[in-house]
């Protein structure tokens, strides 16, 4: 694969290329996929889930190789790992605008404060899945505290 097309997908279409807050843009962008895989769910359950390890299994590949063409570990540009992020915050969440929207602001909140272990894997863990690992561990958080949310709302 060429070093321009890792870039394209490793950055989610340069959507990584925003000056600013690119993290909260790839995470904005990954929302319609939300439906998407809750598509594949409703299809079959097996799917959906092969689904998503494909998609982290290729997140941490795209991640790993996009660090050593920019020559920047975890740089801004690379946003895969919060689209990957999101979808593990809804997972198996209901497919509405309440549950995209909370999951979306816990994920940011818990990708910025890093809670064990996703911190340490930041810090320690090289290459593509120090740089995606995290923002999973981060989802998965996120998902237990939108649950949490949402019973109460």
């Amino acid at each position: 694969m060429s070093n321009r097309l890792v870039v394209f997908f490793a950055s989610f279409g340069f959507i990584g290329y925003i000056p600013f807050a690119s993290g909260t843009f790839g995470s904005l962008a990954a929302i319609p996929l939300f439906g998407v895989f809750d598509a594949l769910r409703a299809a079959s359950v097996a799917l959906y889930v092969l689904a998503f390890g494909a998609l982290l299994a290729a997140a941490c590949w795209l991640a790993g190789e996009a660090d050593e063409i920019l020559a920047e570990h975890d740089s801004h540009k690379i946003v895969i790992d919060e689209v990957v992020g999101y979808l593990a915050a809804t997972m198996f969440l209901p497919l509405t605008w309440k549950s995209a929207l909370v999951a979306f602001f816990v994920f940011r909140l818990l990708d910025v404060v890093k809670p064990f272990p996703a911190g340490y894997i930041d810090r320690k863990v090289p290459g593509g899945p120090g740089v995606v690992l995290d923002d999973v561990v981060s989802g998965f958080y996120s998902n237990l505290l939108t649950r949490l949310a949402l019973i109460y709302m």
